[in-house]
């Protein structure tokens, strides 16, 4: 198994060949962790790296791992509604603690069978609304994939159980790539902001997965009074736009 290192480039396609070129590994066989985004800045001011934490998984995940994760992906779906109708009314009055412990029993019976090395499978209430759903362990990042790929099918076969059966909202972590995606985003989004107030108007670079949602949420918090939505471009990417109100 390497070691993880630290390697900056002023693009994260740069720090990805370079990573590449230093493990001497295919770019697919990288794990990577993004520390810090690349900006251009204003005028050359406040520009920054790329930085990211890498180490190659070349060989690590066998066969049978790959086996092991298809197996989540099948025993969720299963237990997604597809095309029923539920009677949600006895939820209505269900409190979220016991809808929190219930989730995590499924959870724990659904992993306790496979490979996976988690040291931790818990769920608790986040708010009023949302349940936090928190996996930690030495596999946790084989749950996450390059780039997130895997964490944003997960979220999503999550999102499609719990939300038909509880009408409740979901909130993945796992081995703090949430956390570490959110602080990303709000450097990012920082000065889009200051543009925003000086402007009074903007959006975002093409985002998708969790970070559009995170996006969203930030700027509705940072302009309440401003139309803030989501808009599709030619290619289909999403973006986030900042505007006033139609009056």
């Amino acid at each position: 198994m390497h070691d993880p290192i630290k390697i900056e480039a002023p693009t994260l396609d740069e720090a990805y060949q370079r990573a590449s070129e230093e493990f001497g590994c295919s770019i697919t066989d990288l794990e990577i962790k993004v520390l810090q985004y690349p900006s251009k800045g204003i005028l050359g001011i406040g520009r920054k790296k790329a930085i990211i934490l890498v180490r190659c998984s070349k060989g690590e995940e066998s066969p049978s791992v790959r086996r092991e994760i298809e197996g989540v992906e099948k025993k969720i779906e299963a237990l997604t509604p597809k095309g029923e109708i539920f009677d949600n009314f006895y939820r209505e009055k269900a409190d979220l603690e016991e809808i929190a412990k219930e989730v995590e029993e499924e959870l724990v019976h659904l992993f306790e069978t496979l490979c996976f090395d988690l040291d931790r499978i818990a769920v608790s209430p986040y708010d009023q609304h949302t349940l936090l759903i928190e996996f930690e362990g030495r596999d946790a990042a084989l749950l996450i994939g390059k780039e997130g790929y895997r964490y944003k099918a997960l979220s999503y076969m999550l999102f499609n159980w719990l939300n038909p059966k509880y009408g409740i909202q979901i909130r993945l972590e796992i081995a703090e790539f949430l956390k570490s995606q959110e602080e990303a985003m709000r450097n990012y989004l920082q000065p889009l902001i200051e543009r925003v107030k000086r402007e009074g108007r903007g959006q975002t670079k093409p985002l998708d997965g969790v970070l559009i949602q995170i996006a969203l949420k930030e700027l509705r918090s940072a302009f309440p009074n401003k139309y803030v939505g989501i808009r599709e471009n030619r290619k289909g990417e999403k973006y986030i736009i900042i505007n006033e109100f139609r009056k």
